[in-house]
């Protein structure tokens, strides 16, 4: 026998549409009175009907993510996996469900937001990249649709709430670490340039270098993928150099486990031939061999406060603009050693 909202106002000793208050979690209700209502919902078995709720409040109670590039790719680097676990935490506390679009291209990416935002299937939407000039952003602001980006906006910064560490600092950091291990000769090897991430953290290892004195050389920075292959590509040619790095900043695990693997394979071993430090601090850093050091981002909180900002927008549209850093640590293992004078 199904269980009716009016079975559980008489088991609360309350009227019907105060049950419905406590679904919406309208704060006009005691909490007094919510606890015993949720008590009653869960001795019957009850279960709200969430599309009806949401047909009623004009509300689909969904999240979509707009991933930066083809699920097949997305889904080999575990930041993805990790970000989307904090962001689903947020969005279940909420009881709101998640909704998500890949593309193999920028204009695919760019026509399943317009079909998420026109077809009213998501309340707003979480960007899980930043790209310069990126046509989605435009698109969102032009159409005044809730959304928050992962990662640093190219543009209007003041205007789009977002959720970031401090990527300059942490790659200036990390590369004054390899400097202090004595290293003159470091080289950068990050993702696309299309990418702010990317551009934040090889300012922040120019700058390191500037700052110690040393030469900084464009044979010593290399742009790849964020991918295994990307990191193997990279490595054969900065030791092709005629002089190469004795140390590199990576500015992602999957790229640098690709680094390692490589080096094993032509019988260069790390950290005695050359030292390795890079971003994210995912499972493989622990699991590599030798494990890597890397600095630890956080990056289930950045997808639950994604999320619960999101949210917040979404439930109140006079909700401020918020720029939340999120704290990095550089975990140090095996991966870095000093350099012999």
């Amino acid at each position: 026998m199904t269980v009716t909202i009016k079975d559980v106002a008489k088991l609360a000793n309350v009227a019907p549409s105060t049950v419905s208050r406590v679904i919406a979690d309208n704060p006009r209700i005691s909490e007094e009175t919510k606890i015993r209502v949720r008590k009653a919902m869960e001795k019957l078995g009850y279960h709200p009907n969430l599309i009806a709720r949401s047909l009623a409040s004009k509300s689909t109670q969904s999240i979509g993510l707009v991933m930066p590039s083809s699920a097949d790719k997305v889904f080999q680097n575990p930041f993805f996996p990790e970000v989307i676990r904090g962001i689903s935490k947020g969005a279940h506390e909420k009881e709101y469900s998640l909704y998500w679009s890949t593309g193999e291209t920028t204009d695919e990416i760019y026509e399943g937001v317009v079909q998420m935002v026109q077809g009213r299937r998501v309340d707003g939407l979480v960007l899980l990249y930043s790209r310069f000039d990126d046509e989605v952003v435009n698109y969102l602001q032009k159409n005044n649709f809730p959304f928050v980006v992962i990662g640093k906006p190219y543009k209007d910064i003041e205007q789009i709430t977002h959720v970031d560490n401090d990527n300059f600092r942490a790659s200036k950091e990390v590369t004054e670490y390899l400097i202090g291990l004595g290293h003159e000769r470091i080289a950068f090897v990050g993702g696309s340039l299309s990418l702010v991430v990317t551009i934040d953290r090889l300012l922040g290892y120019e700058t390191a270098i500037k700052n110690a004195g040393l030469p900084n050389r464009d044979e010593y920075i290399s742009n790849e993928e964020f991918l295994k292959e990307g990191g193997q590509e990279a490595i054969t040619e900065l030791l092709s150099l005629s002089e190469p790095p004795t140390a590199l900043v990576v500015a992602d695990d999957l790229m640098a486990l690709g680094v390692v693997n490589k080096l094993d394979e032509i019988g260069k071993v790390v950290p005695d031939d050359i030292s390795v430090v890079s971003f994210n601090n995912v499972l493989l850093t622990e699991i590599s061999r030798p494990p890597l050091t890397s600095v630890d981002i956080n990056i289930f909180r950045l997808g639950y406060e994604a999320a619960k900002n999101l949210i917040e927008k979404v439930e109140d549209p006079q909700e401020p603009v918020k720029r939340i850093i999120i704290p990095h640590q550089l975990i140090k293992r095996q991966s870095c050693g000093e350099i012999e004078a």
